[in-house]
């Protein structure tokens, strides 16, 4: 995989491994979203999947995601228009839009440690679900 293969590519010419590779890991596409009844709005919540690592911000069990909670999303390149909910920080959005990765991107700076610095994980920001209570409570503006 070259370096700078997202410069290069458009998202369907991208092999499997470079499409994962541009997921930076922020966990901010963990967090549970809900829709305003009323005005059918989506708002984002800080009420973790129960699979996320809070430290980390990767998923705890990536391989079986999908059977242990039927509500997780494959974010693949023939949906990606349907993915609304992605956070503007989201590389797939990014890409999609045609704008480029943030500086902070681990593609960019070769580690997650740029991200957790500036602020754009989900590190020390969230609760787990069986912890959270009424996740109305829970709304928040930072991970759109």
């Amino acid at each position: 995989m070259q370096a700078d293969f997202w410069q290069r590519k458009r998202l369907d010419e991208m092999s499997d491994e470079e499409w994962e590779a541009l997921c930076d890991g922020c966990g901010k596409c963990c967090l549970n979203k809900l829709i305003d009844e009323e005005t059918e709005e989506l708002v984002h919540t800080n009420v973790a999947c129960e699979l996320l690592n809070t430290h980390s911000c990767a998923c705890s069990d990536y391989a079986n995601r999908f059977s242990r909670v039927p509500d997780c999303l494959k974010i693949t390149r023939d949906k990606l228009q349907q993915y609304y909910w992605l956070p503007s920080t989201c590389a797939y959005r990014l890409l999609a839009e045609g704008k480029s990765l943030p500086s902070w991107h681990p593609l960019r700076t070769g580690s997650k440690s740029a991200m957790h610095k500036a602020g754009q994980s989900v590190r020390g920001k969230v609760v787990h679900e069986s912890r959270a209570g009424d996740w109305e409570d829970h709304i928040i503006t930072w991970a759109g």
